[in-house]
């Protein structure tokens, strides 16, 4: 059969957690006869914790075949945790099903999914599911939907993803709603072309790719010019590696080999590479004829859609049983092979050993990984709260190079963090063109401002070398803090910046009053409120990030029975009035117990730790005193009592002067104890007070 690009779709499903997405997609493959009648459900969730946990947390692409059409789903995570798993899918189609259960509402994770979609220029299909449940209200959601995204309620789709009801016209409106992937290249060309190129040669845009332990590293692609073919060489532009795939070919839903991929499609390479690094997502394979191999040339050609993933919060992970450390570490080696989202480094703290400082995407993130060491790596293991990267401005370059190492600058460009420094010295006006004229000559004030502006709306790999050498001048005095324990001492500090959130959250407006409460506990400042209907909210705060990712959104769900969903996006980055907490146990400082708290919230927070570890930590023959501390000055203090030895039990009778001599010496031999002795504190203490 010829060819041809008009007959493909690709897809995939906006929805929220028991929405019926994972449903929905396999009453797709059962009416296609991709498969036959299922045994079990959600067969695109392949992991164990996909079917325990009913969420998907890796991406799966499938492609079927619906009245001589083929039809592409990536089957996507909901969760925000998972966003760049979700972005990558969105990049990676022409269209997206808005799939919402009819006996409940639109939520704050499906709306910021929806929101994104519509950024990329995909067309909608809005579908209400469950209509077959007696709860279900399929108008009233159906209205809501378009309140919301201006979509005539008449064209909502009415679907039973459990029976099988109506999924039959949802393939049909995927045919006639969603672009062919030609057409909608034509209408967003600037989203698939740097700029006007005479010599296009044959592209492929890398959104996941996998460790198969047969195959190796296998890429999941989008064609996006031309075609690709098993043997011919291939460069993998970023990672400047070269590749001649054995195999070729799409899912369905297991690996099924083709003789090409051609424009497009959706499926996989097995590029013969060992590693997933050489292989990253976000990449462009590119093969040009007749063209200059320069790599500053070979640039112009990368599909200009992803950027690398960057991790926002970090636990430090140890070993529960201290001979595991070599376990762990080769647990996170293999986990990083399928999971290139993970940044992990070793780590040592007094307290807890060896261990690892881990960069997540999110709690839930954490969670998932902590569960699949456990499962598939036999590893028991200590995380610790985890912690948001803070970007800190010392009063002098030389300290930063010492506490940060020669590459800071270079990590602090390839990560993209001197985006977030640029726009705060940029809104601060501390940006000041005399002390930069020396690199821009030929600029006057005005042009230097609009530069910076220019400047923010590049990536690293488009930054030329005058550009760098005028970012590493601003960025010598920088360093990045992952760790509570790193923070530098007050006196060093000039600024510190935490990152902001924007938080989207929606309820019923019975409890205003209680999130209200919450999120003004939390330092949050109300920017938005609208009403979705006539008795549910969304409401927009802005607050800081290391404020919400322990237990926020617990006590949300706790306020409003389980009501409310929230959605966050981190969004930029401000200087805040922040001190760094430490715990002190006999006078020294335990490093996995200090915390960077707002300073109007230091006290209350030392204040219950030391009470919490001196009903934790058992007694000793001396006493143990527990302060907090802010920059080294006690602000709170708890005491453990000694255990009390009676020696006078054996002077039953005797003269009270041998009892008072008795009892002085113990004084004074617990005296120098408490000086000498050395505070034990179990390791179940660190899991009491660290884990959420």
């Amino acid at each position: 059969m010829k060819f041809d690009i008009s007959k493909i779709r690709n897809f995939c499903i906006i929805a929220h957690i028991d929405h019926g997405k994972s449903t929905l997609a396999d009453r797709m493959l059962e009416i296609t006869w991709t498969i036959k009648r299922l045994d079990h459900w959600q067969v695109l969730d392949k992991m164990d914790l996909e079917q325990e946990k009913g969420i998907t947390i890796k991406l799966t692409p499938v492609r079927m075949k619906w009245k001589w059409y083929e039809l592409n789903l990536i089957d996507t995570p909901w969760h925000v945790d998972f966003q760049y798993e979700v972005s990558r899918s969105l990049a990676s189609v022409e269209g997206a099903i808005l799939l919402v259960d009819a006996t409940q509402w639109i939520q704050a994770q499906t709306l910021s999914t929806l929101y994104m979609a519509l950024d990329y220029g995909l067309e909608i299909i809005p579908v209400l599911n469950k209509i077959d449940l007696p709860a279900a209200q399929p108008e009233r959601v159906a209205k809501q939907i378009e309140n919301l995204i201006g979509i005539s309620s008449k064209q909502v789709l009415k679907v039973s993803a459990k029976t099988g009801e109506n999924v039959g016209q949802v393939l049909d409106a995927i045919i006639e709603r969603i672009p062919d992937p030609n057409v909608f290249k034509k209408k967003y060309r600037e989203k698939f072309y740097k700029k006007e190129l005479r010599g296009i040669g044959w592209r492929a845009l890398i959104f996941d790719s996998v460790y198969d332990k047969y195959k190796w590293v296998v890429c999941y692609v989008k064609v996006v010019d031309w075609q690709i073919l098993p043997g011919q060489e291939l460069k993998l532009l970023h990672s400047d590696v070269t590749i001649k795939p054995t195999q070729v070919g799409y899912f369905a839903p297991d690996y099924t080999p083709d003789k090409a991929l051609r424009e497009g499609q959706i499926g996989y390479i097995i590029t013969g590479l060992k590693s997933v690094r050489d292989a990253q997502v976000w990449d462009t394979v590119l093969k040009l004829e007749k063209i200059s191999e320069e790599k500053e040339n070979l640039l112009d050609y990368a599909v200009p859609w992803f950027e690398k993933v960057k991790p926002f919060i970090y636990a430090g992970v140890y070993p529960l049983d201290s001979q595991d450390y070599e376990k762990l570490r080769e647990g996170f080696e293999k986990l990083s092979l399928n999971d290139s989202s993970i940044e992990w480094e070793p780590e040592v703290n007094k307290a807890l050993w060896q261990g690892f400082r881990v960069g997540f995407l999110g709690t839930l993130h954490m969670e998932i990984i902590k569960e699949r060491l456990k499962r598939e790596y036999d590893v028991e293991t200590i995380f610790t709260t985890p912690s948001v990267v803070y970007l800190v401005e010392l009063k002098s370059s030389s300290l930063a190079a010492k506490l940060s190492g020669w590459n800071n600058i270079l990590h602090l460009l390839k990560g993209d963090w001197w985006k977030y420094i640029l726009e705060y010295l940029y809104s601060s006006g501390r940006l000041d063109f005399e002390s930069f004229k020396k690199f821009f000559k030929d600029f006057d004030e005005e042009e230097f401002l609009e530069y910076i502006v220019w400047l923010l709306e590049k990536s690293y790999d488009d930054l030329e070398k005058q550009d760098r050498n005028f970012l590493e001048d601003i960025l010598k005095n920088w360093i990045i803090v992952k760790s509570w324990a790193d923070m530098p001492e007050k006196w060093d500090i000039e600024v510190v910046l935490e990152p902001m959130v924007n938080v989207e959250i929606v309820w019923p407006d019975e409890y205003s009053g209680n999130i209200m409460e919450l999120s003004q506990s939390y330092r949050g400042q109300l920017k938005q409120m609208k009403y979705i209907d006539s008795s549910r909210v969304l409401w927009k705060y802005k607050m800081p990030m290391g404020e919400i990712i322990v237990d926020f959104y617990d006590k949300l769900k706790g306020l409003t029975k389980g009501y409310a969903t929230m959605n966050y996006e981190m969004v930029w980055y401000e200087p805040n009035d922040l001190v760094r907490l430490d715990i002190l146990i006999n006078k020294e400082r335990v490093e996995a117990f200090s915390l960077i708290v707002h300073k109007d919230k230091a006290y209350r927070i030392g204040k219950l730790l030391v009470e919490k570890l001196k009903e934790l930590i058992p007694r000793h023959l001396f006493a143990i005193p527990i302060q907090a501390a802010v920059w080294g000055s006690v602000i709170a203090r708890e005491t453990i009592p000694p255990l009390k030895k009676d020696v006078l039990a054996k002077c039953y009778g005797w003269d009270i002067t041998r009892k008072r001599k008795l009892l002085q010496k113990q004084k004074e031999w617990k005296k120098r104890l408490a000086q000498m002795g050395k505070v034990s504190v179990p390791s179940d203490i660190f899991i009491k007070i660290l884990q959420r």
